[in-house]
């Protein structure tokens, strides 16, 4: 590909970095998890969204910008340079809603999309449960269909965001006597419906970002129905792959991280060549995982989907944010043990550490393993 930008990407780069400079908070936001940060959150998801940026990837007529893959990784790059906050609703953002926008029906974009793009509505994945993690097809949450609904009942495990959600995308098994693939629906849930109840876990880092989703006879219509009845592991695969090609991974996320990282190490080490060593080869890999997420960009540019390159990608990135986080920790010392970034500098290092979910979710890093040896390198089935 031509890595030099065209006239009109370099004048939407000077826009974007135009905007981001006059409206990204110079204080941090507070943690979602809190009702303050939920409403700092959703004020600046707000501001996006009246200035047209909310998914720029998105169609014009779904309320995006219908932007392609370079320009959206454009936007990426200048977002994660300016310091804006994390995306809170990257859920709906990157998953659910463009799901629906090559799956779903008319009446259920208009109903959801805008509020998707607005933050009225957040969105969490329903997808993992404790016997279905790696192995999703296993799910056994039922929806059984009763008149012009389904009734669900089971468990959902993992499920970030959930404690301040609106709705859940999950998948539910409609035909328990179809094979495990085909039996399986995808379908949009009201998280505040009756005989739905969400329990925060506590992980090690005190944080309880991830929290199990109980369904209790919950009630849900099949106009909810994304797709058709026991389709939905095709509909799950298109919100899986937009999951893996997920412009926020981009190299210059990682670049960030890392420049973090550097900001931890003691004067006193500044000049150990092994630190400065392990520092360049960083730098050499988020290079050589630019030129990946490139090679993605090309095709995506063309019209066709990344395949394995989405399975590469994940592998890589995930893998080399755990290792990212592990020199942070060593350059911390001591101070690593201390759970508040108040007391001590790098506490994201420790939180992120303590919850590794990166080698989990968009499907666990042995799962892309199989996919790789099985569909590229043509490698027999493991037993």
């Amino acid at each position: 590909m031509d890595l030099t930008l065209t006239p009109d990407q370099a004048s939407f780069q000077d826009e974007v970095r135009t905007w981001l400079r006059a409206h990204v908070p110079t204080e941090r936001l507070a943690s979602p998890g809190t009702p303050e940060g939920l409403e700092q959150h959703r004020s600046w998801e707000r501001t996006m969204f009246e200035a047209g940026l909310a998914a720029v990837h998105w169609p014009r007529e779904h309320g995006g910008r219908g932007l392609g893959p370079i320009e959206t990784s454009i936007f990426y790059d200048e977002y994660l340079a300016a310091g804006a906050p994390d995306r809170l609703n990257r859920l709906a953002l990157g998953l659910a809603g463009p799901t629906l926008i090559e799956c779903g029906d008319e009446a259920q974009r208009e109903r959801w999309l805008s509020n998707m793009l607005s933050c009225d509505e957040i969105w969490c994945q329903g997808f993992s449960e404790p016997g279905a993690g790696s192995d999703l097809a296993s799910l056994r949450t039922r929806g059984v269909v009763d008149g012009d609904r389904l009734r669900v009942d089971g468990q959902k495990i993992w499920t970030s965001h959930s404690q301040f959600a609106d709705w859940i995308f999950a998948l539910v098994r409609t035909d328990p006597e179809a094979p495990k693939h085909r039996g399986i629906t995808f379908v949009m849930i009201d998280r505040h419906s009756p005989g739905v109840d969400v329990r925060p876990i506590r992980q090690m880092n005190h944080s309880s970002s991830f929290a199990e989703v109980y369904f209790d006879d919950v009630e849900v219509p099949l106009e909810n129905v994304v797709g058709e009845l026991n389709d939905g592991w095709r509909v799950a695969m298109v919100a899986l792959t937009n999951e893996r090609s997920s412009n926020l991974n981009t190299a210059a996320h990682f670049e960030r991280l890392l420049g973090e990282v550097i900001d931890l190490v003691p004067p006193e080490r500044r000049r150990d060549p092994r630190i400065a060593a392990e520092i360049g080869r960083f730098h050499e890999e988020i290079e050589a995982y630019r030129y990946l997420t490139l090679r993605t960009l090309t095709e995506l540019s063309k019209g066709r989907r990344p395949g394995i390159q989405s399975s590469m990608g994940k592998l890589w990135w995930s893998e080399m944010q755990t290792r990212i986080h592990e020199l942070g920790l060593e350059m911390l010392g001591d101070d690593a043990e201390l759970l508040d970034p108040a007391d001590a500098p790098g506490g994201f290092v420790h939180r992120y550490w303590l919850g590794r979910a990166a080698h989990i979710y968009a499907g666990s890093n042995e799962i892309q393993r199989n996919i790789i040896a099985e569909r590229w390198l043509g490698l027999p089935k493991g037993r």
